[in-house]
């Protein structure tokens, strides 16, 4: 848990439940224990997807599983989600009911989210929708708990950062990004922008990117150049951008409805601002 705890990361989403809060209250330390819930809970999920996923590192450094091993992997993940609910259950009692609610609320959709994107894998006919729905649940459930009155702006932004995170696995400095680049594209993973380069693919192209996503063995960095290289062709990377744009900008709109004074959503639009063109 240490381990996984100490590897850093944005810490966006307690963040953003602090701000959010201080949109219409000043004591934030007030609620320092269930952001900090917020923050265990999620890599809780981080630490069973990499096992999942079988991947090798997170945030530049080895996984739990590779440091220790697959058992030990589920049952520090086992002990986070109980510590996530410790940490939650000091909010105030007046709102315990409601917020626990919530909790439990989100984390059901996030298992559903996973197992939709598990699904994923072995079907070749996933649509915009489905993905759209998959990390919905998946991703931005949990930033739209974290902000609770400004649910829908939360939910708009996760899935914002979900596809410029897939944006990020093809075009990101693996520095900056925190992992290698091109996992998706090595386990065929069903991202916004494999799904579009199928759907705008002529058929020669689809031809080609079916043999990449068909064969048991190739060189990693052979697929990966590739494949990258017909998202190149098919102008994916503008497509997922404009799309990621297309959610910021909705996000944006809802929280320009949120009933608070424009000076105190300052910090929160330039955070929001910052995060969403990270560096390539």
């Amino acid at each position: 848990v240490e381990h996984t705890l100490s590897l850093g990361g944005k810490r966006i989403r307690p963040v953003l439940m602090l701000m959010a809060y201080n949109l219409y209250r000043e004591d934030v330390a007030s609620i320092y224990e269930p952001a900090a819930a917020i923050e265990v809970y999620h890599n809780h999920t981080l630490l069973h997807d990499d096992l999942m996923d079988r991947s090798d590192m997170r945030r530049g450094k080895p996984t739990v599983h590779k440091v220790w091993n697959d058992n030990t992997a589920v049952l520090s993940g086992d002990a986070m989600l109980i510590l996530a609910f410790r940490y939650m259950t000091a909010c105030p009692a007046e709102h315990l009911k409601e917020v626990m609610d919530l909790f439990s609320l989100t984390m059901l959709e996030i298992c559903e989210g996973q197992q939709l994107d598990m699904e994923f894998e072995s079907r070749g006919d996933v649509t915009e929708d489905e993905y759209i729905e998959m990390i919905r649940l998946k991703t931005a459930v949990l930033l739209a708990g974290s902000l609770k009155n400004l649910y829908k702006f939360g939910m708009q932004i996760g899935v914002a950062f979900q596809l410029q995170d897939d944006l990020l696995d093809v075009y990101g400095d693996p520095e900056v990004f925190g992992k290698k680049i091109g996992g998706d594209i090595l386990c065929n993973k069903k991202t916004y922008m494999l799904i579009k380069a199928l759907d705008r693919a002529d058929a020669k192209q689809r031809e080609e990117l079916n043999r990449w996503l068909d064969a048991e063995t190739c060189q990693p960095a052979e697929k990966i150049k590739a494949v990258t290289e017909l998202y190149n062709q098919l102008d994916i990377r503008s497509v997922c951008e404009n799309k990621m744009r297309g959610y910021y900008t909705l996000a944006m709109e809802s929280l320009a409805a949120v009933g608070v004074a424009e000076e105190r959503k300052k910090e929160l639009k330039n955070l929001v601002k910052l995060l969403m063109y990270r560096e390539m």
